[in-house]
């Protein structure tokens, strides 16, 4: 049976590849705050903020309408504002927990009556290995996305008896046209601290993610999946 995706952050990116990956198995709908590169391989795209509550269920409403439920829901939104903690200003702090993380929640507290229906509900989250190892400058990146961690482990034993598995993917240094803006010196450096020598690929973390959905991964949940080129081996206490 065909499954209906939802896919938030799908305008670019790491997003943009989900879309491309699930396409395959299901009808994806994307969301983001714009396509400027068109919809891709999504069916349908809704354009709006995942900070902006009452915008997200609107758009929700529209997906189910449409197709009458949701199966796969992934929240890939984010973004940064980089600034040592000293120097961020109040709106750095909030406008990237409003999306990275209440912009998650915004998402999926109307999409749930729908998941818990589905016999195959599958709910993942696109976090970062700074969630779990933290990050110089990034003190608002990393807390909403460790807070995406606690949401989804938290939601792994809500939606456990409805048979919805709730899971994380965990990017390291992804090639995107963010890390591709950041200084030759940072990029190498981040290339240095990855066993494999290697910028990960955005296709990388697609594949993760639709890992994830998969029927035959249904026993897996509450679990934090990097895909980082073993970057996070050298920041493991040992």
């Amino acid at each position: 049976m065909r499954r209906t995706a939802l896919v938030t952050g799908a305008g670019r990116g790491i997003g943009r590849a989900i879309v491309q990956r699930l396409a395959g198995d299901a009808w994806v709908a994307g969301l983001d705050r714009g396509f400027p590169d068109g919809p891709g391989a999504a069916q349908y795209v809704q354009e709006a903020d995942v900070a902006d509550s009452a915008a997200v269920t609107r758009a929700l409403e529209a997906v189910l309408a449409l197709r009458g439920g949701i199966d796969w829901l992934v929240c890939a939104a984010g973004i940064t504002r980089d600034r040592v903690s000293w120097k961020m200003s109040d709106d750095e702090w909030a406008d990237v927990v409003a999306v990275n993380l209440t912009g998650a929640f915004n998402t999926v507290r109307p999409a749930l009556p729908a998941l818990r229906r589905s016999p195959t509900g599958r709910l993942v989250f696109i976090s970062s290995i700074n969630g779990i190892r933290g990050s110089f400058g990034q003190t608002n990146y990393a807390a909403a996305k460790a807070g995406l961690i606690g949401l989804a482990r938290s939601l792994a034993l809500e939606l456990a008896r409805d048979g919805v598995t709730v899971n994380v993917v965990a990017p390291g240094f992804i090639d995107t046209a963010m890390t591709r803006a950041l200084a030759p010196a940072l990029r190498a450096r981040a290339i240095d601290r990855t066993p494999l020598g290697r910028c990960g690929a955005v296709d990388d973390v697609a594949h993760a993610v639709r890992f994830l959905c998969d029927d035959a991964t249904g026993f897996i949940t509450g679990t934090v999946l990097p895909v980082d080129g073993g970057q996070l081996l050298g920041s493991t206490p040992g």
